[in-house]
């Protein structure tokens, strides 16, 4: 077996890959974790050896699942509800749809506190981001959801000759039995997904790229985001909140209307209006708004 450093900067292919690799840090940390703040909802735990400290990320106690036989059973439950939506049902109740962000969130987190321990900082954040992207398209593909990341090659004309932006898409969503967008074009009925760690510094992003897009590919495109949360730590012993809610609103209103935001751990802004309307927990993207985005 490969050491767990290696192991956590390994890209994952499948929900076994990634919930395998958070026991093993579940079962490093421990061992390395001397004491922790707690603040605001989230708890921050500090590794102090041989004179080395190191922060971890902020956890959300609401969310994170400590206890390992719940979280063997939170897997479980998991499975099971990824089964009913591969099956298109859409009945789903409140455990259910909180059991897909805790358990995603767990392992999310997990994969997050390994890499701030035994990566350096710089490499960490890349390998964060890039296990949250494999994360979310490993949930799309055992939905039976067909999912692919394609690179838009967008030609434009200079003096010295045409030349080629690319516009990365981080995923796109396709309700057909293959996708059908290509680099040279996207499909009207597939959606495309932005997602990162957090919307800070990515939220502009989204609504030019749609603008970018829709002028691109001559036709309306629907554009989300997948995020995972918007809080950091702010001074080793507390947290601040990151999403830029005033922007989000203004360029929803003056530039672009994305067809929503989803995140695994929901800013507390997000649960009131106008927010409220258009950022929801992930669950209820899987199991309810890709579907009816899908025929919109």
């Amino acid at each position: 077996m490969i050491s767990l450093d290696k192991d956590l900067q390994k890209n994952k292919k499948d929900l076994d890959d990634f919930f395998n690799l958070s026991k093993r840090v579940r079962v490093y940390l421990p061992n390395v974790l001397s004491h922790f703040e707690e603040n605001n909802g989230y708890t921050i735990y500090v590794s102090d050896v041989a004179g080395s400290k190191r922060y971890l990320r902020p956890i959300n106690h609401a969310l994170y699942i400590q206890d390992d036989v719940l979280f063997e059973q939170s897997y479980a439950d998991f499975l099971q509800t990824v089964l009913k939506i591969k099956a298109r049902n859409i009945n789903f109740d409140n455990f259910e749809k909180h059991n897909i962000n805790s358990f995603l969130y767990s392992i999310q987190q997990s994969i997050g506190a390994g890499l701030d321990l035994l990566v350096d900082p710089n490499s960490a954040r890349k390998h964060v981001g890039n296990r949250f992207e494999e994360l979310i398209r490993a949930v799309f593909t055992a939905m039976g959801v067909m999912n692919k990341k394609i690179v838009l090659r967008i030609p434009y004309e200079t003096d010295e000759g045409e030349k080629i932006y690319k516009c990365e898409n981080d995923i796109i969503l396709s309700p057909f039995e293959k996708v059908l967008s290509t680099p040279e074009q996207l499909n009207e009925k597939e959606i495309v997904v932005s997602v990162k760690t957090t919307s800070k510094d990515r939220m502009s992003k989204m609504f030019i790229d749609k603008i970018l897009l829709e002028k691109f590919v001559n036709h309306p495109q629907k554009v989300i985001g997948v995020f995972n949360n918007d809080v950091q730590r702010k001074n080793n012993n507390s947290v601040s909140f990151t999403l830029v809610s005033g922007l989000f609103m203004v360029y929803t209103k003056f530039l672009t209307e994305i067809e929503g935001v989803y995140y695994l751990d929901l800013p507390p802004i997000a649960l009131k209006e106008p927010f409220s309307r258009y950022m929801k927990p992930f669950s209820e993207l899987i199991t309810q708004d890709i579907f009816q985005l899908f025929v919109s």
